[in-house]
C-alpha cells in the first residue's frame, strides 16, 4: 500500500493522541486515532484511561456520520475480542471506514492479527507498520509485560558525580535540584508500581507517594523478608496500596500485623542467597498486570536487581556535587574483568536545572568462566 505525506502526519498526529493517556490506561496499551476524509480531520480520539472507551469508537463518534469512506489511523491493531469494552474492529466496519493504516500488531496473543483480519475480511484496505517504531517505544512496558509476562523494570538512581547516595552519616537530602525531583515524581506517576527494600523504609520512612505533579499513585512494593516493615510506616497510610513481599520465614504474627494495617503480603521463594527471588517476584508481580515497575531502593536494592540481571532501563539522575566518602549507589557486583561490566546502550543524556539525567538500556555481559589464569567470581 503506498505510503503519502500525508498518511505519517495523520499517524504522528494519532501518535500525539496516544501520549495523552500516559500514566492511566495500564494494563492496557496507550493507543491514539484519527479518521480522515478528502486530507482533512473529521474525528479523533485516544484511550483516556483503563476501563473507558478505546481511542477507535472515541474517534467514530467525535466523527459522527461522516465516516463512510474515510481513512482511520490508528497506533496499535484494533481489537477483536469483547473485554471491558466491545470489539473495535467491529466498530470500524460499522462506521463503513473503507482504509485504515495501523502502527503496529497487538502482542496480545488475544488479539495478534485477528483484528486486522477481521477489518480485511470485510473488504476494508489495511496497511500495517506505518511509525511502528515510534509506537513500540511509546509502548514498550505494554509490549515487554506481553512478550515476556513481566513488567518492565526501571531502575533509578539518584547520585553524586562520584557515584555516593548518602554521606558516610547516612545524610542524603537532598543530592539532586527541584527539576529532578519533579521528574522523578513523573516518573513514579507514570509506574504501575514502586519499589523499596526494608533497609529504606526503616532508614528514611518513605511515602513513596506522588506528589510534586499530578498522576495516579502507583501501588507500593516493600522487599521485606522478615516482616520488620513497623506498623507506622508512612509507606501504611491509606493514600496507595501497599504490598510488602516476605518468605516463608517471616513471623506470622508480623504478618498479621501488616495484614490488619492494610498491607497486602505477597510470600515469596527465596534465591541460592537465602533473599528473595526477584525473578519469581517479576513473575508473580506480571500476573498481577503490573506493567511497568519503579525500582527506587537504596544501594542494595540496586546491587541486587542487577546481579540478577532483571533491570531493562537505567534512569540515574546525576548531581554535580563530589561527596568523597560515603554510600555507593552500587555495591559489589562481583566484577573483576572491564568486560564484565554492565554497558549501557540506547542512552541518552538531558540537562535538569544544574542535574544531569542520563538513560539507556543495560547490556549485561555474559558470565566469563573461571580459568587457572584468572580467579573470577561468576554471577
Amino acid at each position: 500500500m503506498p505510503i503519502s505525506k500525508q498518511d505519517l502526519s495523520f499517524m504522528q498526529r494519532a501518535l500525539t493522541l496516544a501520549e495523552r493517556g500516559r500514566g492511566r490506561t495500564s494494563p492496557n496499551p496507550m493507543v491514539g486515532a484519527v479518521i480522515v476524509r478528502d486530507g482533512h480531520i473529521i474525528g479523533e480520539g485516544y484511550h483516556q484511561e483503563v476501563g473507558g472507551p478505546h481511542a477507535e469508537p472515541n474517534a467514530i463518534r467525535a466523527a459522527g456520520n461522516r465516516t463512510r469512506g474515510s481513512t482511520m489511523y490508528v497506533t496499535l491493531e484494533p481489537c477483536s475480542h469483547h473485554g471491558r469494552t466491545p470489539p473495535c474492529a467491529d466498530a470500524i466496519i460499522e462506521a463503513g471506514i473503507s482504509r485504515v493504516m495501523v502502527a503496529m500488531t497487538d502482542p496480545d496473543k488475544r488479539v495478534t492479527g485477528a483484528g486486522i483480519d477481521r477489518m480485511r475480511e470485510a473488504d476494508i484496505a489495511v496497511g500495517v507498520g506505518l511509525l511502528e517504531a515510534e509506537t513500540r517505544r511509546l509502548n514498550r512496558s505494554y509490549i515487554h509485560h506481553r512478550q515476556t509476562g513481566e513488567p518492565f523494570t526501571l531502575l533509578k538512581m539518584a547520585q553524586t558525580l562520584d557515584g555516593r547516595i548518602a554521606t558516610k552519616t547516612g545524610h542524603s537530602q537532598w543530592i539532586t535540584g527541584e527539576e529532578a525531583r519533579r521528574h522523578g515524581h513523573q516518573l513514579r506517576s507514570e509506574a504501575d508500581a514502586v519499589l523499596v527494600g526494608i533497609g529504606t523504609v526503616l532508614a528514611d520512612n518513605p511515602q513513596l507517594t506522588v506528589r510534586h505533579v499530578e498522576g495516579r499513585q502507583p501501588r507500593r512494593i516493600i522487599l521485606d523478608s522478615g516482616a520488620r516493615t513497623p506498623i507506622s510506616s508512612h509507606i501504611l497510610n491509606a493514600e496507595a496500596p501497599t504490598t510488602v513481599c516476605v518468605t516463608d520465614a517471616a513471623p506470622q504474627d508480623r504478618i498479621k500485623s501488616l495484614l490488619d494495617a492494610g498491607a497486602e503480603m505477597l510470600v515469596l521463594p527465596t534465591d541460592s542467597d537465602n533473599h528473595i527471588d526477584l525473578n519469581a517476584l517479576k513473575r508473580e508481580l506480571g500476573a498481577q498486570q503490573i506493567l511497568t515497575l519503579m525500582i527506587e531502593g537504596g544501594s542494595q536494592i540496586t546491587t541486587a536487581f542487577l546481579k540478577a540481571r532483571a533491570v531493562d532501563q537505567i534512569t540515574c539522575f546525576i548531581a554535580p556535587l563530589i561527596m568523597g566518602a560515603g554510600l555507593e549507589v552500587v555495591g559489589n557486583l562481583d566484577t573483576t574483568d572491564v568486560s564484565q561490566a554492565i554497558r549501557l546502550h540506547k542512552t541518552k543524556i538531558e540537562q535538569l536545572g544544574n542535574d544531569f539525567l542520563l538513560t539507556g538500556q543495560p547490556i549485561y555481559a555474559p558470565p566469563i568462566t573461571t580459568s587457572p589464569h584468572h580467579h573470577i567470581t561468576t554471577y
